[in-house]
């Protein structure tokens, strides 16, 4: 198939004389046009380019490989099947229309820009022409001289990080709603002191009082039940406890392990009353009469004879050596004594059942001079009012 290309326009006479211009012709030729569309007056140009020569008419410089034209279309060259030399596509123009040489990039359209989408996809601007975002002027939607997708990944960073701290607050807020809660069942009647268990001996006292005493009466919230503090109320408040040892045991029970005291003399008062003494002189109970069992105590001092203390109170020194041989008589004779008297000088006497009296001297050597009134009371029978000396331990005398 051949093909008719226009020749190039008249230039004018040429500078070697007018017999150096070719002369065009209508004939067709012959000759096949190679593979590519280029015929041999377009290879004669090409090889004037080539040569550094000047670009026939019509034509102009070689687009360079990977240039688009405007809008991303690709740029038509001479060897397209027939379209004109240096032709180009751009945007709204018709692939047919040739290009004229004076506006070779359409009408209205400068040098080709490198599209942005091009270049991000891999084609690479022009030399000596600034790439997307070079010159620090602002991406569309973006940030000055960020690329769009590292602006994008940011925002994304930034939606997790939020999302993760909402997961923190939202944890928190639930974790103190448990904790609200759980608070609100300990103070219900689900876990209530319900049952409470005295244990330990207390003849003296009933478990009643005990009870109150501790103030788990009305089945207080076992939360609430502070051990320590409710073992000193329940000492403190009842006489004969000595000690008190609370536990809770959940999820609704309290034990109380109780240790009392013990009497050891009576005294007399307030009144024709008898307070009830242990061994360090704290009254204990007051009774109408004298209990049996324990002796009465008469402390005399430079003031006078001493007077019990209120229930719950306590006698002052002076009386302690006359309290402390109440509290060590042997059982070998302690049944038998009646009463124990303390002089102003601290020297101590006892009152035995038979009508007996027992010099006791100070409460020193107690042991030793005890040995010797259980001695001289199971071997001999001595009158009623006879007089055993222990003062000197080791060497007792009787006399009247």
């Amino acid at each position: 198939m051949s093909t008719d290309r226009p020749g190039p326009p008249d230039s004018g006479p040429s500078p070697d004389g007018p017999d150096s211009t070719d002369e065009p012709t209508d004939e067709p030729t012959d000759e096949p046009t190679p593979p590519g569309g280029t015929t041999s007056g377009d290879a004669g140009s090409e090889d004037a380019a080539t040569s550094g020569g000047e670009p026939g008419p019509g034509r102009r410089d070689p687009i360079p490989p990977g240039r688009d034209g405007p809008g991303g279309d690709q740029v038509r060259g001479d060897r397209g099947g027939g379209d004109p030399e240096g032709a180009r596509v751009g945007p709204g123009q018709d692939e047919t229309a040739p290009v004229p040489p004076d506006q070779p990039f359409g009408p209205d359209q400068g040098e080709p820009e490198q599209d942005e989408g091009a270049a991000s996809a891999g084609n690479p601007p022009p030399d000596g022409e600034p790439g997307p975002g070079a010159s620090g002027e602002p991406r569309p939607g973006g940030t000055p001289g960020i690329d769009p997708r590292i602006h994008q990944r940011r925002l994304a960073i930034a939606r997790l990080e939020g999302r993760r701290r909402l997961r923190i607050v939202i944890g928190a807020a639930g974790v103190v709603v448990l904790v609200l809660v759980a608070w609100a069942l300990l103070h219900t009647g689900l876990f209530g002191a319900r049952v409470v268990t005295v244990t330990g001996s207390h003849p003296h006292t009933t478990t009643a009082a005990i009870v109150v005493a501790a103030n788990l009466g009305g089945r207080p919230p076992l939360i609430d039940v502070d051990p320590a503090a409710t073992a000193a109320r329940v000492e403190s408040l009842l006489p004969y406890i000595a000690s008190a040892t609370v536990r809770r045991h959940w999820p609704d029970g309290v034990s109380i392990a109780v240790t009392e005291r013990t009497p050891v003399a009576a005294m007399a008062g307030p009144g024709p009353s008898w307070s009830v003494l242990d061994g360090s002189g704290r009254t204990l109970q007051v009774v109408t009469a004298q209990p049996p069992g324990v002796p009465a105590l008469v402390v005399h001092t430079a003031a006078g004879t001493l007077r019990p203390a209120p229930v719950g109170g306590t006698l002052p020194p002076s009386a302690g050596p006359a309290l402390t041989v109440c509290r060590t008589l042997p059982p070998a004779f302690s049944a038998q004594v009646v009463s124990v008297t303390s002089a102003p000088d601290a020297t101590i006497e006892l009152a035995l059942n038979s009508g007996l009296t027992v010099r006791f001297g100070t409460d020193s050597d107690r042991n030793a001079k005890y040995e010797d009134v259980a001695a001289i009371l199971a071997q001999r029978s001595l009158p009623r009012a006879a007089v055993i000396d222990v003062s000197v331990p080791q060497s007792p005398t009787i006399g009247s």
